[in-house]
């Protein structure tokens, strides 16, 4: 299933509203010698909606966006971390 997952970068977060609840992933954004760093501090979804792919396809949009800007990225948020670990086409990404 596709989401509409928004990025407000203001607020550092991705989101998407499903079935009128809210679903997120927050970021932080900071300056290294090698470039911008983003870390991932915490991915969110209500139980009535876990199992449907949502914290993936909000993982997945933070991380093609941190391609898109060419920045590293740190997953401080454990379920970030386990699934850049499953997906190892975005391991390049990954902050050392």
């Amino acid at each position: 299933m596709s989401y509409a997952i928004q990025h407000q970068p203001n607020e550092r977060r991705f989101s998407v509203s499903v079935e009128m609840e809210l679903c997120v992933l927050d970021y932080t954004l900071a300056p290294t010698p090698a470039g911008e760093v983003m870390t991932i501090t915490h991915t969110e979804v209500p139980p009535p909606l876990e199992g449907r792919g949502i914290a993936s396809a909000l993982v997945q949009a933070a991380l093609d966006h941190a391609r898109e800007q060419r920045w590293k990225v740190r997953p401080a948020c454990s379920y970030a971390n386990a699934w850049m670990r499953r997906h190892p086409e975005y391991e390049d990404l990954r902050a050392s």
